[in-house]
């Protein structure tokens, strides 16, 4: 599955981001440029938008993941359907 990103101004696709194998369900942003997808396939991906290179894999959920958020301070935090909240620092 991908995540594709687009210039506005033009709407032109720019970059494709791969490396999940199941649907993706989440999307958050940070202050830091980094944005995190949540998935079918049980991780969370870290993404550089500057670079818009794959950073690191998450696992922890053993079911989908389906909520994203981030605090003021830059916290992750996951739901899943595994009936579980998650919570990642130093991502």
């Amino acid at each position: 599955m991908t995540i594709r990103v687009w210039l506005c101004s033009t709407v032109e696709c720019v970059q494709t981001l791969s490396g999940h194998t199941g649907w993706i369900r989440a999307l958050a942003l940070n202050h830091r440029g980094k944005l995190y997808s949540g998935s079918y396939d049980t991780t969370i991906r870290v993404w550089s938008t500057s670079e818009h290179t794959h950073v690191r894999r998450l696992t922890g959920h053993t079911h989908y993941v389906h909520a994203l958020a981030i605090d003021r301070d830059g916290m992750l935090f996951s739901g899943s359907w595994d009936t579980t909240i998650k919570v990642w620092s130093g991502t």
